[in-house]
């Protein structure tokens, strides 16, 4: 067994470092955890200490090192990865400009009854996350209705943007066109049908005992939309064409290609945009991949130096000392791809840095791909929606601001039922689920 370098790693300790050391400087300054510094600068600092490394013993020459970051930035899943953001952000993007986000919200609050708003607001945030492949999105749809459920029943409004939160998690957990799946299945190399219906089995025991949760706390209480809901369904069909289409195993790139051509036929259809107008949708959307797509080939050419010199062996000494058989090696997922979420407050980013180590973990073990891309994916949602410094609080709280009564993320973590009941579910499931083939 191989002891390898634990030096090679300071790529990747110099990056957080910098990450958190900034985000905390930046808090105390009265900004937002991590904003100050975009995840991109950190990661070419990274490179560059990578660069200044050797392996043990040796002494590469610059154009050594550059083909090995080379080989490893331009490695076939790590291509088809940034292809299949570059594809989901264009087939968002156009689906959005077309009504359909809108039309989701609309759809869903129509019809669930008024009794049961907040648990509404979860149940119709588990629907538009699971189709938009965001959960940011989803908050930020979802959060002005949760606010004014909140100030005209005097439910808490903590409880309510909770409730939007958990919603938005499930989906970003569970979709087929989340960044997160799509950086989980592309890593350990698997199906994303085979991700979802491992994934499933742990998530949707949680989901109900969540919308239980909600009713016990808002039983009695009605709420009745002030606006009309009104929506086309045929805006909706984009959705449920990719998210059944992806089900059922179709390819994703003929299944975002085709949601996006239909996207932009039901838009031009109704008028929503001009023809030319196509062009700059979906330039919006791609561009609102770049920085993953960046990040994502900055980290496979960072990670492949990390390996070159010894890193990656080291960590996997480190964990096979640490641990005993499959299960122990599931947790050893668990604990990698938490901890590094929890240091970046990305989930994608941390199943991008985590997720070559999962893979060769998984081999040694004899664990499956599609199980360990569902933990990659498990966990790190599952600290992105409760660690008050991520995008998604971040946003949530942001949205109250102008809201009679202003909430912090903070104060919305104790609502998050979703995610800590995903983590109980899926840590269950390590330990007492029966062994994937």
């Amino acid at each position: 067994m191989k002891k390898g370098n634990p030096w090679a790693l300071l790529p990747i300790a110099v990056f957080l470092l910098l990450f958190i050391s900034v985000g905390i400087i930046d808090q105390r300054a009265g900004g937002m955890f991590g904003d100050s510094m975009p995840a991109i600068v950190g990661f070419l600092i990274a490179l560059i200490v990578a660069f200044l490394q050797n392996p043990p013993g040796k002494k590469l020459t610059f154009e050594e090192k550059l083909n090995t970051m080379a080989r490893g930035a331009g490695e076939e899943n790590i291509m088809i990865m940034c292809l299949v953001f570059i594809l989901a952000g264009a087939f968002s993007a156009s689906v959005k400009a077309a009504g359909g986000a809108d039309a989701t919200v609309n759809f869903g609050l129509s019809i669930l009854p008024s009794n049961i708003a907040v648990v509404g607001v979860f149940v119709i945030g588990c629907f538009i996350s699971t189709s938009m492949g965001t959960s940011v999105g989803t908050i930020i749809a979802l959060a002005p209705i949760a606010i004014g459920i909140s100030e005209k029943t005097g439910i808490s409004m903590p409880l309510c943007i909770g409730a939007t939160v958990c919603g938005a998690m499930f989906g970003d957990n569970l979709s087929m066109i989340s960044d997160t799946t799509i950086a989980a299945t592309r890593t350990q190399g698997c199906g994303m049908k085979d991700k979802f219906r491992e994934n499933f089995k742990i998530a949707i025991a949680p989901a109900i005992i969540t919308a239980v949760l909600f009713y016990l706390s808002t039983r009695g209480v009605n709420y009745t939309p002030t606006e009309a809901l009104t929506y086309d369904f045929i805006r909706i069909i984009p959705y449920l064409v990719v998210l059944i289409g992806a089900m059922v195993g179709l390819n994703v790139f003929l299944l975002l290609t085709g949601g996006t051509v239909l996207s932009l036929a039901i838009g031009l259809f109704y008028g929503d945009f001009a023809f030319l107008d196509i062009f700059k949708i979906m330039g919006e959307g791609i561009t609102g991949m770049y920085d993953i797509t960046v990040i994502s080939i900055i980290v496979a050419g960072v990670v492949s130096l990390v390996r070159q010199n010894g890193g990656i062996d080291w960590v996997l000494y480190m964990i096979r000392k640490c641990i005993r058989g499959r299960r122990g090696a599931e947790v050893g997922i668990a604990a990698l791809s938490s901890v590094v979420d929890c240091s970046t407050a990305n989930n994608t980013v941390a199943i991008v840095i985590a997720g070559p180590i999962a893979k060769e973990i998984a081999e040694d073990y004899k664990i499956s791909p599609q199980r360990t891309a569902s933990l990659l994916d498990i966990f790190t949602s599952v600290f992105q929606g409760i660690i008050p410094y991520g995008a998604q609080l971040l946003y949530a709280a942001a949205a109250t601001e102008m809201a009679l009564t202003p909430v912090s993320s903070i104060e919305i973590v104790r609502y998050c039922y979703y995610p800590i009941l995903l983590g109980v579910s899926a840590l269950v499931f390590i330990a007492f689920g029966k062994k994937d083939a």
